[in-house]
């Protein structure tokens, strides 16, 4: 019976296996779909202190940025500062050239000013002392008439005609004196008045103990000043006592 039962089994398979080959369609459709590989993960596990460091690691981050962004105006302020800095430098660098400009020009016309009143006033210099000798012989006819009419008062009668050269050639030393004062040429008489070496030249020197030491007593030439300046020394003598 146990053998029966073992072939009606066997029987069954082969018939069940012949139908499978000639009908492969339905085999294909009841067939299961392949597996696919799947991949998983490994899991990691987290420890007290790994856990700490990550989230401390989260943490950077995000505090860099803050300090980025506090740095951020810290530093466009600096750079402005800079710029400021340096601007003002400019401006006062500026300022000071200006200002020094401004002084130079004005320096300039001081200085041509001055300039233009030293040729205005000694342009006649030279036309000056050409004329001082002349104005000289003058001065010395007056002397000679002068000494020639007291000597002729003291003993003999006064020659009109002496007395009228004489008062002529005085009036013509006036005009021309009164001239020349209206160009700024005068003429000088230091006789009694201290030496002044810059206005004096001394040709003799020597001892009057009735006169003060370093006194003009005696004028061999007048001097002459143009406009303040001195034109021409005077000559003329000194007393010195020691």
């Amino acid at each position: 019976m146990f053998k029966q039962a073992i072939s009606t089994s066997t029987r069954a398979l082969r018939s069940s296996s012949r139908f499978s080959a000639q009908t492969p369609i339905f085999r294909s459709q009841f067939a299961p779909a392949p597996l696919r590989a799947v991949t998983l993960a490994p899991r990691s596990r987290w420890y007290s202190d790994q856990a700490e460091s990550a989230t401390k690691k989260e943490e950077e981050p995000s505090q860099s940025s803050e300090a980025k962004e506090a740095e951020a105006p810290s530093s466009a302020e600096a750079e402005l500062k800079k710029k400021l800095e340096a601007k003002d430098k400019e401006a006062t660098e500026w300022k000071d050239k200006c200002l020094r400009s401004v002084a130079d020009f004005r320096n300039l016309q001081d200085r041509t000013t001055r300039d233009m009143k030293s040729a205005r006033d000694f342009a006649i210099q030279k036309f000056a002392k050409d004329l001082v000798d002349s104005v000289d012989n003058l001065d010395r006819a007056l002397t000679m008439g002068e000494e020639k009419l007291k000597a002729l008062k003291e003993g003999e009668a006064v020659n009109e005609d002496l007395q009228s050269f004489y008062e002529g050639v005085k009036m013509t030393d006036g005009i021309i004196m009164s001239t020349l004062a209206k160009h700024g040429l005068e003429r000088f008489d230091p006789e009694g008045d201290k030496f002044n070496p810059n206005e004096h030249e001394a040709t003799f020197m020597t001892p009057m103990p009735d006169k003060e030491d370093n006194t003009v007593f005696h004028v061999q030439q007048k001097g002459f000043k143009l406009n303040g300046r001195v034109l021409r020394a005077a000559k003329v003598g000194v007393v010195k006592n020691q």
